[in-house]
């Protein structure tokens, strides 16, 4: 049976990344995937057959994957972070069916939000919910409910693609919905380019959060009640010391 490996490739860089994801990419004849994350690997795979696509491809993309695999060559599709997490596993598997014979495996990979929370300090430590800002998929107002809703439960939340140059003013936006719930002293961190060139980390209030400039390699951190700034890291206590 053919061979399709979707891979997550976490931030990006090898120290990251999973021994298992080096070795099915490495197992593979072909890797396919957005330019940007291609370019991530592609000094690691020396004679590989590479094929890119630009953002908002995604069809096109998975499609030429399985057609590949489907031809005999066993290829790799990378993902930034994990594939199943706003990635390509999710439409791999959808379209496997129209590819019989093709084997679709998931190799997971390191998200944001659990990279970008360990450079952060510890702002995942109880209950989260994760949502992506884009509504290129998502209609904006069930992005609003999504946001409402955790922040009336006062779960963390970890908010992707925060930001874009049409977008601007999207997690402004997202504030002033959270901020109907949670108080704007509330604890917030974002990290960027996590395990690449340039990665920083700031921690500040949700009322400077609201105000904070962003873009599509910066992951937002949104604290609950009881989050803190311990020694300039974003701390969410799971509650074992009892103060």
């Amino acid at each position: 049976m053919s061979k399709l490996y979707v891979v997550g490739i976490g931030p990006g860089n090898v120290d990251n990344m999973t021994e298992r994801a080096l070795q099915a990419m490495k197992e593979s004849d072909v890797i396919v995937g957005y330019t940007v994350y291609v370019d991530l690997v592609r000094e690691l795979l020396p004679g590989k057959e590479f094929f890119t696509t630009a953002m908002r491809q995604e069809v096109d993309r998975v499609e030429a994957a399985l057609g590949m695999a489907a031809e005999g060559k066993t290829v790799a599709i990378v993902c930034s972070g994990d594939g199943g997490v706003y990635g390509m596993s999710g439409l791999a598997e959808e379209l496997a069916g129209r590819y019989p014979g093709v084997e679709v495996e998931t190799v997971p990979g390191v998200s944001a939000m659990l990279s970008g929370a360990a450079i952060l300090g510890a702002p995942l430590m109880h209950d989260f919910a994760v949502i992506s800002l884009s509504d290129l998929l998502t209609p904006w107002e069930t992005i609003e409910k999504r946001l409402r809703c955790a922040a009336e439960a006062d779960f963390v939340i970890c908010i992707y693609n925060p930001s874009s140059r049409k977008r601007k003013d999207y997690l402004q936006r997202a504030c002033d919905i959270i901020l109907e719930s949670a108080a704007p002293e509330t604890i917030c961190g974002i990290a960027r380019n996590i395990g690449r060139e340039g990665e920083s980390t700031v921690v500040m209030t949700l009322a400077e959060l609201r105000d904070a400039e962003t873009d599509m390699f910066s992951t937002v951190f949104i604290g609950n009640s009881q989050t803190k700034r311990i020694g300039g890291k974003m701390v969410t206590p799971r509650g074992y010391i009892h103060e």
